[in-house]
Order: C-alpha cells, then sequence, then structure tokens
C-alpha cells in the first residue's frame, strides 16, 4: 500500500516574524559591550585626564626636603645632576641614566664592588642573575643609583640579592626612587648616606593606566599586597607603603634618614666596609 506523501507544513508569516535576527542580535549586544567599554574608558580618563592638563606643581627634586616638605616632582628620564665628592662613590653620575639597569664589579677602596645603575626595565632581573652566573666570586657590597622602573623585576632583583647574602649601599650622590627602595631593602645590611634620595610614590605594575576600573583595581591591589608582603619578608616595616599611597606618579616621597632608620629601610648609621 502506498504511503501518503506529506508536503511540509508552511511557516506561518506571524512565527517567521518572532524568530529573532541573529545578526542584528549581536550588532546589539556588540553596541551594548563597546558603549559599557567607553563609559569605563570614560572615567578613567577623567582620573588621569586632570594630572596631564595640570601637572604637579610640587617643588622641583633637588630642592632641600623637611619634615612635612618630602614631596617634589618626579620625572625619570629628566633627572638633575648630582655631581659626587671626590673620592666618594664608584658610580657615574645621575646626568646620563642608563635606560635600563647597567650592571659593573669595578675595584672600590680596595675590594670589588657591584654596581646596579639606571632604570629597572621588564627582563631586567633576568639579566641580573644572568651577570651574577658570570661572576666566579660575586661580590657582597651592592651599589644603587637609580631612578626606579619595573616593580615586578626590583622585586625578583631584591630577592636575588638577599638569597646571596648581599649588602646594599647609597652614597651621598646617589638616587633611588619608585621601585629602587626595594632592592634597598633586600640587602642583609643596608646603607644609604644622609644625603642621598631615597623616595616612593604610587605604581602602575606594568599596566596602562587606561585598564577598565575595576581591572585595574585587582591588579593594583595585588600588586600592593606583593610589595606589602616582600618587604615583611626583608625586615622592613609594611608601613613605609602608606607614603608611596598617596604620593602620585608623577611625584616622589622623599624619605628622611630618620625615616628610613624607623622604618628599618636601612639598618646602619655607618658606611658598610
Amino acid at each position: 500500500m502506498p504511503t501518503e506523501r506529506r508536503e511540509p507544513r508552511p511557516i506561518s508569516a506571524s512565527r517567521s516574524q518572532k524568530r529573532p535576527d541573529t545578526w542584528r542580535v549581536l550588532r546589539w549586544a556588540l553596541a551594548v559591550q563597546l558603549g559599557f567599554a567607553a563609559a569605563l574608558l570614560g572615567t578613567d580618563l577623567a582620573q588621569v585626564l586632570p594630572r596631564l592638563a595640570w601637572p604637579s606643581n610640587a617643588p622641583g627634586l633637588t630642592d632641600p626636603i623637611g619634615p612635612g616638605d618630602q614631596t617634589r616632582r618626579f620625572t625619570p628620564d629628566r633627572l638633575p645632576a648630582r655631581a659626587p665628592s671626590p673620592g666618594s662613590r664608584p658610580l657615574p653620575t645621575t646626568d646620563d641614566m642608563p635606560s635600563r639597569l647597567s650592571f659593573a664589579t669595578p675595584q672600590w677602596q680596595g675590594k670589588t664592588v657591584l654596581t646596579l645603575t639606571g632604570r629597572i626595565a621588564e627582563g631586567d632581573a633576568t639579566r641580573f642573575t644572568e651577570y651574577l652566573a658570570t661572576q666566579d666570586t660575586p661580590p657582597t657590597l651592592v651599589y644603587l643609583n637609580s631612578p626606579g622602573g619595573s616593580v615586578r623585576d626590583a622585586l625578583d632583583i631584591g630577592r636575588t640579592i638577599r638569597e646571596r647574602k648581599m649588602n646594599t649601599v647609597m652614597s651621598a650622590s646617589d638616587i633611588c626612587l619608585s621601585a629602587c627602595p626595594y632592592v634597598l631593602a633586600a640587602g642583609v645590611a643596608r646603607y644609604a648616606d644622609q644625603d642621598a634620595m631615597v623616595g616612593v610614590h604610587q605604581h602602575y605594575f606594568g599596566q596602562n593606566t587606561v585598564l577598565p576600573a575595576f581591572v585595574a583595581v585587582e591588579q593594583i591591589q595585588r600588586g600592593q599586597g606583593d610589595v606589602m608582603r616582600y618587604l615583611q619578608d626583608m625586615g622592613v616595616d609594611p608601613l613605609l607603603m602608606q607614603h608611596a599611597l598617596v604620593t602620585p606618579a608623577d611625584e616622589i616621597y622623599l624619605l628622611t634618614s630618620e625615616e628610613r632608620e624607623f622604618y628599618r629601610l636601612t639598618t646602619s648609621l655607618d658606611p658598610i666596609e
């Protein structure tokens, strides 16, 4: 018996009109996402642009400081020269600061010392470890002269210094700003001349400031937690961070010699031999 062939039932106009247009939905979803991103971007720019339009009016970096008057303008690629006193340091002056850390092992006062000079760039922690591997007997005394840079690399360099039981030193005309104090903190013994510049401020932890707010906040909080745990591990009072957290990135809070000792950023009042 032959089977009856059934014709497909036509879709009614009302049903076809109810079926959503896939491309239209995707375009709508994309528009919503772009609008959300634009709103977040606008919020971030509203916070960043005022600092660009009206930069810091704090005194210049080399202006003398005093208790309560310690915030100075900071531009890492425009540092004023600080000529050293004769025979006071095995380092070059700061008027030609390398764009990334430069390592050297000069003879100084009858012994070999290690000098770290320049900005701390991404990847410098690996370069530092590789440099130490080329030394038959790496020096135990590390002279610092740096305007800072990559926080992550500074922490990793610091951990290497502590693992090798090195000491950190700064002479009168040396600078150690931004992320550099975390390297200074790594020394088993730590000395900075009272005229050396040691300063802290807010960090971006390697991220662009124009990130969505919820992402940026999470990364910054995680980074600050890492720094505070690191300072504790090094025997430095994490309360040091209170000055960093309230000082904008285009300014620097210069620590007095009394504050360095109070926060245990330095451990010795006399030069380390």
